[in-house]
């Protein structure tokens, strides 16, 4: 079985449909999963929704999902409140109910051997999972998880790490690469009789085409969300992979 997973797409259309083409020239998928984080932060919200539903995509619910769907939630940082009510009000109160409902996890496949999608890490949907996570952080996270592949985003960062027996993939963003490397992001796994592999691809998308995306769009911040964008790396990264 072949399975694609992305993540962050961060209303980020351009990123996700090049992401959408490369797959079809890799031959495609029998599951197409998203890792949560569909919409906020980018300019066009309502056409990735659209999109993944066209494609029959499963998703599950990362943190800004869960900020977008749950209307009675508060939210103390200014700069996102206003990104949220400006997301909700393009993607209005069916697709708000929809992100809200959507699952914490997703699993293809049983037993030990099953992959197992989330969004941040199988115990919160908003704590990131550096490549460099000790013991003790990756013994929380696992606690009571039984499945020994790990696919997950968040951290718009890709790598594979091999813990004890288990595999962990972070497949990055398909809209909002962080990374120093300015393509999108997903990542292939393959069922194997001795568990899943898996393959990175890389894929460019137009990131000026986005910029202008977002200065059409009337969303709040843009300067800002355009820096981040064409940036396309945590500034703390240096800090934490040299």
């Amino acid at each position: 079985m072949r399975v694609a997973v992305c993540s962050d797409i961060h209303g980020n259309i351009r990123g996700l449909d090049a992401c959408l083409d490369d797959l079809a020239e890799q031959g495609g998928a029998e599951a197409i999963v998203v890792a949560g984080d569909l919409c906020l932060d980018g300019p066009r919200p309502l056409d990735v929704l659209e999109r993944l539903e066209s494609i029959g995509a499963r998703c599950v619910r990362g943190n800004t999902d869960r900020m977008i769907g749950e209307s009675e939630a508060s939210i103390d940082d200014e700069e996102e409140a206003e990104g949220v009510v400006w997301q909700r009000e393009r993607i209005g109160a069916d697709w708000m109910r929809r992100l809200r409902e959507l699952p914490f996890s997703l699993r293809i496949g049983e037993g030990r051997d099953a992959l197992l999608v989330v969004h941040a890490n199988p115990q919160s949907d908003d704590e990131h999972l550096w490549p460099d996570a000790d013991d003790a952080t990756l013994e929380r996270a696992f606690a009571g998880v039984e499945e020994r592949t790990l696919a997950f985003g968040h951290l718009h960062l890709s790598y594979v790490r091999v813990w004890r027996d288990r595999l962990l993939v972070n497949v990055a963003s398909a809209g909002l690469p962080k990374d120093g490397d300015p393509r999108a992001c997903y990542a292939l796994f393959t069922q194997r009789p001795g568990g899943w592999e898996v393959k990175h691809r890389r894929v460019a998308f137009d990131v000026e085409k986005v910029v202008r995306d977002i200065e059409k769009s009337g969303m709040p911040r843009r300067k800002r969300r355009i820096e981040v964008l064409r940036r396309h790396r945590y500034k703390e990264l240096g800090e934490r992979i040299p």
